[in-house]
C-alpha cells in the first residue's frame, strides 16, 4: 500500500452520478488492431487529471483478484460489496476548517458542493466523486469508515492525507469477471432457455466469422468498436450476464474488462475462445 494510484475520469451512461474509472480496471494497452488508446479516450470523452492525484486520493492498487474472480468474505447470501462513494480532503492540522464544514453539512449543506470549494483532492472536480470502490482498494482507515458508514450519512476519518469527510451514496453487490471454459459454455448452449435469455458477443471480425461461428452470438467487431461501443448499454442490458468471445481468448478478455468498467454485473469470457471450443468439445466446427 506504499504506492498510490490516481483515479481517471471516464463519463458513462450507467450511474449516477457518473463514477471515476480505477485504471487498474482499463488498461492503456487497449491497443487491439485499429482501435488505439486515443480512439477510445476522444469517443469516450476520457480525461485524465492535469495533476498527479496520487499523493491525494486514499486508494491502493487493487489486487487482480478484486476484480476477476468471485472473491469471497462479502455480503451474507451475496457476492462482496461496492460503494459509491464521494469526498473531500481537509489538511490534518486545519481543524478550524474541518469543524466549520461539519457545522455546514449538519445544516444542510450538500458534501459535493463543499468538496468543489474546499477540497485538496483533485476529484473536487466531479463533486469528490470516487466511484464504485471495492474493499482492497483504499488505505484500511478509509475503507474501514466507508464500509461501516451508514448510507447517505457524512463520517469522517483520518488518513496519512488528511482529514476526510465521506459520504456513501449507494451500494450493491460486486461485478465480476470470470473466465467461462469451453464445455461449460457448450452445455449452456444446449439450453434452448439459455440462447433466448444470454446476452452472448463475438468481437471477431467478419471474415473471421464467416469461417466458424457458434449460434446465439451477435457479432460486434473489435475493429467497429467506435460505432458500438457507445451505444453498449443501449445495445445489451448491463443486469444481465453477459458471454464474450473471439479466437483464443484475448481480445475478448480486453472487451469484458471494458464492459466491467462500464457498469455490467456479471461477465464472462470464453476461455481459448472459439478455437478452444471447437477442438476440446465440438470438432465440427472449423479451426482457422
Amino acid at each position: 500500500m506504499s504506492i498510490l494510484r490516481g483515479i481517471c475520469v471516464l463519463r458513462v451512461g450507467v450511474a449516477t452520478p457518473k463514477p471515476y474509472l480505477l485504471p487498474s480496471i482499463f488498461s492503456s494497452s487497449f491497443n487491439i488492431h485499429t482501435l488505439s488508446h486515443t480512439t477510445f479516450s476522444r469517443t469516450f470523452r476520457f480525461h485524465p487529471p492535469s495533476i498527479s492525484l496520487s499523493s491525494f486520493v486514499p486508494l491502493v492498487p487493487p489486487k487482480a483478484a478484486a476484480s476477476y474472480g468471485t472473491g469471497s468474505g462479502g455480503a451474507e447470501g451475496g457476492r462482496p460489496r461496492e460503494l459509491l462513494v464521494q469526498h473531500l480532503l481537509v489538511k490534518e492540522d486545519d481543524q478550524k476548517l474541518l469543524l466549520d464544514l461539519l457545522q455546514k453539512i449538519s445544516s444542510g449543506e450538500d458534501l459535493s458542493d463543499l468538496a468543489v470549494e474546499h477540497s485538496l483532492c483533485p476529484s473536487k472536480e466531479e463533486g469528490g466523486m470516487l466511484g464504485w470502490v471495492k474493499k482492497g482498494q483504499m488505505v484500511p482507515e478509509f475503507e474501514e469508515a466507508a464500509f461501516s458508514a451508514p448510507l447517505n450519512k457524512v463520517v469522517k476519518c483520518k488518513t496519512k492525507f488528511g482529514w476526510h469527510l465521506l459520504q456513501v451514496l449507494s451500494e450493491r453487490e460486486e461485478s465480476i469477471l470470470q473466465d467461462i471454459q469451453p464445455h461449460e459454455l457448450h452445455g449452456k448452449i444446449q439450453d434452448p432457455n439459455f440462447l433466448e435469455e444470454a446476452q452472448l458477443i463475438d468481437v471477431r471480425e467478419p471474415e473471421e466469422v464467416a469461417k466458424a461461428s457458434l449460434p446465439g452470438f451477435t457479432v460486434l467487431p473489435l475493429r467497429q468498436f467506435g460505432s458500438w461501443g457507445p451505444e453498449i448499454t443501449k445495445k445489451l442490458d448491463p443486469e444481465k450476464d453477459i458471454y464474450v468471445m473471439c479466437h483464443h481468448g484475448m481480445r475478448s478478455l480486453q472487451v469484458a474488462r471494458w464492459l466491467l468498467s462500464q457498469g455490467f454485473r456479471k461477465v464472462y469470457n470464453v476461455s481459448g475462445g472459439i478455437h478452444a471450443y471447437a477442438v476440446q468439445v465440438d470438432p465440427s466446427v472449423p479451426t482457422y
